[in-house]
Parts: structure tokens; C-alpha cells; sequence
């Protein structure tokens, strides 16, 4: 159910993440916290199955397994970074390949996140809400700007009339 906005009386919609993993036990456990938590929870098994959720779900996250059957998370990630409506989408990996060299190498292929596994659900709240919270102000920055960018055009439109 949606929280109702305090303001206008509008419902506020849920943040959608959609969870990457081919583990059933860990998907199951990280959706329900995660939906506790207020967010709005999408599963897919494997990258192959999350590319094809992501193109229709447009999450405002990716958790994702960096191990897994038919599309690792390697490969997930780069069509995700590939597509012109999922580019920006935030990618957080979460996964046991958890060394330096492994973090590294996610965020060098742009990642946003590495957790390792295991993981306290409590940092893993904080951290999805740091991220959909940074995109958030990512955002609405972007939108003001091109609202700031449309009326200067449209002020000069109306001056050459």
C-alpha cells in the first residue's frame, strides 16, 4: 500500500528495485526486508531474466548477484549501461565475490555498489536508500535545470514576437 503524501493528499509511489539473483532462499530474504522497509520489490533469477524485467519494470534500482547462470552480472550491468532509458539506472552488486580486486573491477564497469556476502540487512537498507536517494536529488537537479533551460527559450520566443 502507498504512503499518502502529507502536502497534497497525492499517493507517494514506492521505490521499485528490482532484486538479480539465482539464490531462492537469499531473493526471498532480501525481498521480504526490503518490503518492510517500504520498497516495492521485482525478482528476476538470473541477468538474462533481469534484462528482460528491467526493459518493462523501469526499476529505480538493480541489486544484483555478480555469479550467476545464462547473464552474470557483468553482462546485466553493461546492457544495462547500453540502454538509452536504463543507462542511469543505479546497479548495486551484491554478491560474495567480496576482495579489493573484485570491488574494483565492479566499479571500474560502473557499478554504484559492491556489498559482499555475508551482509547486515541493516547496512543494505542504508545503502539502497543512500542510492535511490542520490538519484533522486540526481533528478529533480536535471529536471530543474532543463525547466530553467525551456523557460530562458521560451522568454526568448516571446521577446523576438
Amino acid at each position: 500500500m502507498n504512503e499518502i503524501n502529507q502536502i497534497n493528499n497525492e499517493p507517494v509511489r514506492k521505490s521499485r528495485i528490482l532484486l538479480v539473483d539465482d539464490e531462492p532462499g537469499l531473493r526471498t530474504a532480501v525481498k521480504t526486508f526490503l518490503e518492510d522497509e517500504g520498497f516495492e520489490i521485482f525478482i528476476a533469477v538470473d541477468g538474462e531474466d533481469g534484462w528482460e524485467k528491467a526493459q518493462t519494470v523501469f526499476p529505480d534500482l538493480i541489486i544484483s548477484d555478480v555469479m550467476m547462470p545464462r547473464a552474470n552480472g557483468y553482462a546485466l550491468l553493461e546492457k544495462i549501461r547500453e540502454d538509452e532509458k536504463l543507462g542511469g539506472t543505479p546497479v548495486i552488486f551484491l554478491t560474495a565475490k567480496g576482495m579489493t580486486l573484485d570491488r574494483t573491477e565492479g566499479y571500474l564497469a560502473g557499478v554504484d555498489d559492491y556489498i559482499s556476502k555475508p551482509f547486515d540487512p541493516d547496512e543494505l537498507s542504508a545503502r539502497v536508500k543512500n542510492v535511490i536517494n542520490r538519484q533522486e536529488r540526481l533528478l529533480k537537479a536535471v529536471s530543474y535545470t532543463h525547466l530553467r533551460a525551456h523557460e530562458t527559450v521560451l522568454d526568448l520566443v516571446c521577446r523576438l514576437l
